[in-house]
């Protein structure tokens, strides 16, 4: 049987319940985009219309839809072994994925946690971090810094490092100790002596120092100083503080190089990767900790880490994670990326002082833009405008509120990318000349 849009759509009004969705406003007036299939830099609709999808669907397909190594490798798992759990039991594609996961990762890292998605590999250096001093002889460690603006997953414990207060705020009362800090994206020094104050002053309870490296997704698109990031990690190792790099969003290759921290020259004691990580195809997520952090955990039966998800180091995730890897050296990936980024940060930068845009920002395959808006924050409605625009045009543009940022897929051919350019920048000046 094969449903019509109409009869999709009114499934899933009576019964779906969408992320980050108004459901009154979307069950009365929503017109969402019905995807039938995607293939390279599109989703592609029942209509058999296309849109060139700007956020590579929330940042995970960074090297496009359906690239063929990788759904030929996870066919060729499903044909042997697509599930089994990895307590007291191994298998190839994990065994191997730890192995290259490390060759690659920033310097010291060498041991590798699997789990299910963003939040869950968050969640896992949280607790690695208390529990790391609980039993290491510093038990009063129990406190977490983040940054503003931080946004790192959805989870309890997680959403206690928010500093986007319409993701903290309604849970405020149960949450775990965080405190946040200025990062100063226009001038980082006034910024890192507050957050240097604050880590000299509490060292004794702070467990870890959570942050995105220089670029904070959900909280804004907000992009901050290599010299913030690379003092920032430089007063943790004087005060013996686990530094805690969420790239997530920054890993492979968003912000140019494979990671994040190399940015700043740094390497953190955790580190936790998920989307890009497995090419959007599953969910997958790994948190990597340096010899010293895992050897915390040695000993009788009461130091072992009891935290672990079903899914986790899932053979099918951990074959294709596998290929991506591969595929970013054999296709040469980040190197390619670089040319598309440039022209990426013009297109961005053309808007800079125009009247209605409060400031532009870019990095690597990233470049946003920020309107001004009647309200602030991730309730501004500016963006969606932007979104409704672009969606005529033919390309999908999730915003930030009245932030339009648009984060395609590493690897989008010229000739999709400078259509995607064309119609970020139509749909922007539309709404600017209103």
């Amino acid at each position: 049987m094969t449903y019509t849009r109409e009869e999709i759509v009114q499934l899933d009004k009576r019964y779906v319940w969408h992320p980050y969705t108004p459901m009154q406003e979307y069950i009365e007036h929503g017109e969402p985009l019905v995807i039938e299939r995607a293939q390279g830099s599109r989703l592609f609709d029942q209509d058999g219309r296309s849109y060139l999808d700007g956020n590579s669907s929330w940042w995970t397909a960074l090297l496009g839809h359906q690239h063929p190594r990788l759904v030929a490798a996870l066919k060729a798992q499903a044909d042997t072994l697509c599930h089994t759990a990895l307590a007291g039991i191994t298998h190839e594609p994990a065994a191997r994925l730890g192995k290259e996961l490390v060759a690659v990762a920033p310097e010291g890292l060498s041991r590798v946690l699997f789990s299910d998605n963003g939040s869950t590999a968050i969640e896992a250096a949280i607790k690695i971090a208390l529990k790391f001093w609980g039993q290491n002889g510093r038990p009063l460690r129990r406190r977490f810094i983040a940054l503003d603006d931080a946004f790192h997953g959805e989870t309890l414990g997680v959403t206690a490092l928010s500093g986007v207060e319409v993701f903290r705020r309604p849970f405020a009362d149960v949450l775990m100790e965080c405190v946040h800090v200025p990062v100063g994206q226009d001038g980082y020094e006034r910024a890192f002596a507050a957050a240097e104050r604050l880590l000299r002053e509490g060292a004794d309870e702070i467990a870890a120092v959570v942050v995105e490296p220089m670029l904070q997704g959900a909280g804004g698109m907000r992009v901050y100083s290599a010299e913030y990031l690379r003092r920032l990690r430089a007063l943790t190792q004087e005060l013996d503080i686990l530094f805690v790099a969420d790239e997530v969003f920054t890993g492979y290759g968003r912000t140019g190089p494979m990671w994040a921290c190399a940015h700043a020259g740094i390497a953190p004691d955790i580190l936790c990767t998920a989307k890009g990580f497995s090419g959007g195809l599953l969910p997958m997520a790994a948190t990597l900790a340096s010899e010293r952090v895992f050897d915390g955990f040695l000993g009788d039966a009461s130091r072992a880490l009891h935290y672990g998800h079903t899914y986790c180091g899932n053979p099918l995730g951990a074959r294709v994670a596998l290929e991506v890897l591969a595929v970013y050296k054999d296709e040469q990936i980040l190197e390619k990326a670089a040319p598309k980024a440039e022209k990426l940060t013009r297109a961005v930068e053309a808007f800079a002082g125009l009247p209605g845009v409060k400031s532009v920002r870019s990095l690597g395959m990233l470049g946003a833009v920020e309107l001004e808006g009647e309200a602030s924050g991730y309730l501004g409605r500016a963006g969606w405008r932007v979104y409704e625009e672009a969606k005529k045009r033919g390309a999908y543009l999730r915003p930030l509120g009245n932030i339009v940022y648009t984060a395609p897929a590493l690897n989008i051919p010229d000739a999709d990318l400078d259509e995607l350019l064309f119609i970020f920048s139509e749909s922007i000046r539309a709404v600017l000349a209103r």
